[in-house]
């Protein structure tokens, strides 16, 4: 192990390298492709696959548990075995279980759940290497605040980039049926990744930073069974009721082992989180604000994608339009939040992020899903990307700058947890308020309607679809055009008490995003604090 005289600024530091920055932002990219492929797609994989409402949520969440669960993790791998074969090998990892999911058979909701898990693994190590990458290379607020922006625009050109892949894709590929076209989305994300790989072998630019940092299997245990139970109990919650033994043992679980992780941590001599970065206020105060802000976003793309595509039963290719407003100001700002972050206050730069997801939320929830037009929603949906790409980057140069050098994969790795761990609340809480909400809207309209009820008897009793009080949430309005005769009696019913429990959704990620904007500009933004990253006292090893 080497340290690489060409590409040191000063003082035995290694420089970012453009092959470094471009490996990371690519394997970035197509990591964020596949956390957002579910999102157009999830209309056709209900129809053709016959999901449940809470399988269609674990569809999106099979990926993102596993990068919530392990990121910590991995970023300690990074730093002691070297980021770029972590990096190589998340990659790796996204390509198989982008082929997984591409083979989903007909009625193989396991097979796809297992293809999500394993790319949600490669992702995992794909989140926190990249910006450690980064971090290692860049040594002025200026050159740090700019690569971050970069990878954040990344981060957000995937997201809009992938729905309208899936888009394409549905049209061109129908394999017999147009249900069935969802999977050579995946195949894309696999032949991405395998793109990602290749250039992250050839061009990427080793680097570690053993000093201090060793495995630490008693915290990754007991954080991943807390983290677990904890969305295992969120998701089943609306199906299988909040007072169930299995959803009330999954909060106990989750309470009982995040405690011992504390114990633990505080007990090992190399711990996988110090805890004492949460000493740093500046750190605390952004990591509280990263999970109600990051829940926000992905409660908002959640659920736009089913009020787009299960309840309005937009083509994926149209539901793509909402995503690329989504996430499209992500890369129109990308000069203009680097300059913001040098120029102002982080926490301001940070609030105002938050409270633009806040105002779009509001002004969606207002809008009932009997509008079917898509230019309803267009300007909320692009004031919720601005406030997305404002806030991503601001959070992360806040937390990596908070630390020195070489904790920046530590730093990084705690930042990706929570940014994801915030994320993967997203479709679990607004998947379970709004079904939940549903359900219980549904079932007081049968009880109220005598002749509804006898029309419902009579559909359950020649349909094969699961009855529609507790299924009524499966498929938008309950797969109506599907089964032409006998026609779904709850069709209208479904349909509005559907919209309402999605504008319920919208809501509540606005209440969550300025709450977090509050606290941004109060804690953050109006105190004074240093905007200079904490510099390290040791080089960082680089491997050429």
């Amino acid at each position: 192990m080497t340290t690489s005289a060409a590409s040191e600024p000063r003082g035995g530091l290694p420089r970012l390298t453009s092959g470094t920055l471009l490996a990371s932002v690519f394997a970035c990219f197509v990591a964020q492709i596949g956390l957002s492929i579910p999102a157009v797609i999830n209309g056709y994989i209900n129809k053709d696959l016959g999901t449940t409402s809470t399988q269609l949520t674990w569809v999106s969440d099979a990926f993102l548990v596993p990068v919530t669960l392990f990121e910590l993790t991995f970023g300690v791998v990074g730093d002691l075995f070297g980021r770029k074969r972590l990096l190589a090998t998340g990659a790796g990892l996204v390509v198989v279980g982008g082929l997984i999911a591409f083979l989903t058979p007909s009625g193989g909701v396991g097979v796809l759940l297992t293809g999500q898990v394993i790319a949600g693994v490669g992702a995992a190590a794909i989140f926190p290497t990249s910006v450690a990458m980064i971090a290692a290379g860049t040594h002025t607020v200026r050159e740090r605040a700019h690569s971050i922006s970069i990878w954040a625009a990344a981060l957000t050109a995937g997201g809009f980039m992938s729905p309208v892949i899936g888009g394409v894709l549905a049209r061109i590929h129908h394999s017999g049926s147009p249900e069935a076209s969802w999977r050579y989305a995946f195949l894309a994300m696999a032949i991405l990744a395998a793109l990602s790989l290749a250039t992250t072998v050839t061009l990427a630019q080793n680097s570690s930073a053993p000093q201090g940092r060793s495995l630490d299997w008693p915290g990754q245990i007991t954080i991943a069974v807390a983290l677990f139970a904890l969305l295992y109990a969120v998701i089943q919650g609306a199906e299988d009721g909040w007072g169930s033994l299995t959803v009330i043992g999954g909060f106990v679980i989750a309470v009982v082992f995040l405690v011992l992780f504390v114990l633990v941590e505080q007990r090992v001599d190399k711990p996988l989180l110090q805890l004492d970065l949460f000493a740093n206020r500046m750190f605390t105060i952004s990591a509280v604000v990263t999970v109600l802000g990051m829940f926000a976003y992905l409660g908002t793309a959640y659920d736009t994608s089913i009020r787009l595509s299960a309840i309005q039963e937009y083509t994926p290719l149209k539901t793509s339009i909402g995503f690329v407003l989504l996430n499209i100001m992500g890369v129109i700002l990308f000069p203009v939040s680097s300059r913001m972050l040098q120029r102002f206050n982080p926490g301001w730069v940070l609030a105002g992020g938050m409270a633009l997801i806040g105002i779009g939320d509001l002004v969606l929830a207002a809008i009932p899903a009997t509008n079917l037009s898509i230019a309803a929603v267009a300007v909320p949906l692009l004031v919720v990307g601005a406030g997305f790409k404002t806030a991503v980057t601001a959070i992360t140069v806040v937390a990596v700058n908070s630390v020195p050098t070489q904790k920046a994969g530590m730093a990084s790795g705690a930042t990706s947890m929570l940014r994801d761990f915030g994320l993967t609340l997203g479709p679990a809480i607004i998947g379970a308020i709004a079904l939940t909400n549903a359900a219980d809207a549904i079932a007081s309209k049968v009880a109220s309607s005598p002749s509804l009820g006898s029309a419902l008897q009579q559909f359950n009793a020649s349909s094969k679809v699961p009855p529609p009080v507790k299924g009524a949430v499966n498929s938008g309005p309950l797969g109506a055009n599907a089964i032409p005769n006998p026609p779904n009696p709850l069709k209208d019913t479904a349909f509005h008490a559907l919209s309402h429990a999605y504008s319920i959704g919208y809501l509540v990620c606005g209440i969550a995003a300025l709450v977090a904007a509050a606290i941004a500009a109060v804690m953050i933004g109006g105190r004074q604090h240093e905007h200079a990253f904490v510099a390290a006292p040791e080089p960082e090893l680089v491997v050429d």
